[in-house]
C-alpha cells in the first residue's frame, strides 16, 4: 500500500499544507488506496512534504508523485479534456502554486495574529525555554525566502491588489462548471481543490481567504471538494 507523508489535520483542514492535501487529492482521484504517516518530516528527502513511499519507491513533490501515478497505474487525470483546457489548467495549477502559495505564506506568518496561531501550533513541541528564538528564527528564514521570491518586496497594498487577479483568474476559469474538468474531477481539481481549501480558512484573518469568499462558485467548489473527499472532517 502507498504510504503518504503529510503533516495531518488542523484548523479544520485535511493539511495546513495545499501541497499536502493536493496529495491526498491525488490519491482520491486515482482510486489508490493509501496510508498516512505523520512522523515522516524529518526524512524527507527535498526537506519537505508531502512524499509518498510506493513499495520502496519514494517520490517526493506533489507533481512528481502526480506524474508517478500517472505512469506506474495508467491514468489519465485529463482524459475527457481538450489540449487547449488542460493547457489553461496547467497554467492555473501554477499560479496557484507559485503565486497565490506565497502571499498566502506572508499573510499567515508576517501577520501577527496569524503568525501567533500558527505558532502555537507549530512550535508547542519546541521546550520553552527556546521556543522564543525558534519562532524568531523560522520566522526570519520565511520572511528572507518571501523576499527572495518577490512578493515580500511589495506592500500590503500591493499583495492584495495581485491575490485579487489571482482569484477572479480562478473563479472565472472554473465558471459555472462544478468542476475544473467540467461534470467530472480532473487533475487540476486536486490542486485547485487543496488551495481553496486551505486559503479560505476561517480561523486566519487574510486578504486570500476574503476574495475567495467574495466568489459564489468558489465557495460552492470549496465544499463540494470537502463533501466529495474529505467527508470524515465535514461531519466532524
Amino acid at each position: 500500500m502507498i504510504t503518504l507523508f503529510a503533516f495531518g489535520p488542523v484548523f479544520g483542514l485535511p493539511d495546513m499544507s495545499p501541497f499536502v492535501t493536493k496529495a491526498h487529492l491525488l490519491l482520491k482521484l486515482a482510486g489508490l488506496p493509501y496510508q498516512v504517516d505523520r512522523k515522516g518530516f524529518t526524512r524527507a528527502p527535498k526537506g519537505k512534504l508531502p512524499y509518498i513511499n510506493d513499495a520502496g519507491e519514494i517520490v517526493a513533490d506533489s507533481t512528481f508523485i502526480r506524474l508517478h501515478i500517472e505512469r506506474k497505474y495508467r491514468v489519465d487525470f485529463n482524459r475527457n479534456l481538450a489540449p487547449e483546457r488542460s493547457a489553461a489548467i496547467w497554467a492555473l495549477e501554477k499560479m496557484c502554486e507559485n503565486h497565490l502559495y506565497w502571499a498566502a505564506v506572508r499573510e499567515r506568518w508576517m501577520r501577527e495574529e496569524n503568525f501567533e496561531k500558527i505558532a502555537a501550533l507549530v512550535f508547542r513541541r519546541v521546550p520553552p525555554l527556546v521556543r522564543p528564538v525558534v519562532k524568531t528564527l523560522v520566522r526570519r528564514k520565511i520572511r528572507k525566502d518571501l523576499y527572495s521570491q518577490g512578493l515580500g518586496r511589495h506592500s500590503e497594498q500591493e499583495l492584495a491588489e495581485l491575490v485579487k487577479r489571482d482569484v477572479v483568474a480562478i473563479a472565472a476559469l472554473l465558471g459555472d462548471a462544478p468542476w475544473l474538468g467540467g461534470g467530472q474531477p480532473c487533475g487540476g481539481d486536486a490542486t485547485l481543490g487543496a488551495f481553496v481549501i486551505t486559503c479560505h480558512t476561517p480561523e486566519f484573518t487574510t486578504d486570500v481567504g476574503r476574495l475567495i469568499g467574495e466568489h459564489a462558485n468558489l465557495l460552492a467548489y470549496r465544499e463540494r471538494v470537502l463533501a466529495a473527499y474529505f467527508a470524515d472532517l465535514t461531519a466532524n
